[in-house]
């Protein structure tokens, strides 16, 4: 069963409570996302790191329920 966006924002949410988070179907399938997320969690940590974060926050989802993920993680400017 394809995982619904609004799960992956609130997941992300609830790892990185001060997370924007934006997500795109990618193929309208439920299973191939992009999701951008900001969040000054991400201050001082390298990109692989930052990635490490929000693949935790899905709890172990990655490569099972959802099935693909295009990730970008940014932190703010401020």
């Amino acid at each position: 069963m394809p995982m619904d966006a609004r799960d992956i924002e609130s997941m992300i949410k609830a790892a990185l409570p001060d997370a924007v988070v934006e997500i795109k179907d990618l193929a309208g399938d439920g299973d191939h996302y992009a999701a951008t997320v900001t969040s000054s969690a991400f201050r001082g940590k390298s990109r692989v790191q930052q990635h490490q974060m929000v693949y935790a926050a899905l709890q172990g989802r990655m490569g099972g329920v959802l099935h693909a993920l295009a990730l970008t993680t940014l932190a703010p400017d401020n």
